[in-house]
């Protein structure tokens, strides 16, 4: 009993309760008055779900494989519109060398992304094409490359005057982008943070500060949400711990790796995520 991880399932158990919550409000259910009927989330909890499941656990088996010790991913639950503030895996060991570096940084988002892809695809296929004039005042959802491509491919082009009601399976997939996208940013020790310093080492802090920046130029101009986002960068750090071997050379395979996952920074970044509609 002793070697359950107790703390991980119940804060799992937790965020699977709060993502069902969560995704029968975007199903229209009144959870307060009809409390019974929060099953009816489980398409957007089990695909927001399995996106930072894989997300988590790609990390944690890229750590294991480098003999780098590692938690499992601490879930966590939150009474948001979207149920959680994510999941971390915490390192309880050096990472030892670039090549390690890379492949602990890398794994998670690749993995996130492409299940992000797969659920995007699936919940545009249930999405709905309205006129905007018949969408009642919200909050609307901007698209990253990525996204924008996707809708293109499976909705076709959305005639002026006219949006996607996006289904609740097909918002997960969005926010697991966005997730995607935030993980990536290349600062302090961010996933993108350890891509960058595998990639350019001593330059890694230079990088870092000109992201920061450039959040809160955006943040003023575009989306004051990047302010905030900012501000906790700051407080995290932007300096990165050096690794115990530095190799001279990173051999090409996580070199490519680098660039892949800094393409799929670009494809998913959204510089105004939400607005008012």
């Amino acid at each position: 009993m002793r070697n359950i991880p107790w703390i991980h399932i119940i804060l799992f158990l937790l965020t699977v309760i709060t993502t069902l919550g969560a995704g029968a409000l975007w199903e229209g259910v009144d959870i307060f008055s009809e409390p019974s009927r929060i099953p009816e989330g489980w398409p957007f909890s089990l695909t927001l779900l399995s996106i930072l499941l894989s997300h988590e656990f790609s990390h944690y088996i890229a750590s294991r494989l480098h003999k780098t010790k590692a938690s499992l991913p601490y879930f966590i639950p939150a009474p948001t519109v979207i149920g959680t503030f994510g999941a971390i895996i915490k390192m309880k060991s050096p990472i030892t060398t670039r090549k390690a570096l890379i492949d602990i940084g890398a794994a998670g988002p690749i993995a996130g992304f492409i299940v992000s892809i797969v659920a995007t695809v699936i919940g545009l296929e249930l999405s709905e094409i309205s006129r905007k004039d018949h969408v009642e005042e919200g909050v609307g959802f901007g698209a990253s490359i990525i996204f924008l491509i996707l809708v293109k491919a499976v909705m076709g082009d959305i005639p002026d005057g006219y949006t996607v009601i996006l289904h609740p399976v097909a918002l997960a997939g969005w926010i697991g982008f966005l997730v995607t996208s935030l993980n990536l940013i290349p600062v302090g020790q961010l996933d993108g943070g350890h891509i960058i310093y595998a990639l350019f080492g001593r330059r890694h802090k230079y990088i870092s500060l000109f992201f920061v920046v450039s959040l809160i130029i955006l943040g003023i101009l575009a989306w004051y949400g990047w302010l905030i986002w900012a501000g906790l960068l700051v407080i995290l750090g932007l300096k990165h711990p050096p690794v115990l071997f530095w190799e001279d050379r990173l051999v090409l395979s996580r070199k490519i790796t680098g660039i892949i996952s800094i393409l799929i920074f670009i494809l998913s970044f959204i510089p105004v995520p939400l607005q008012a509609i």
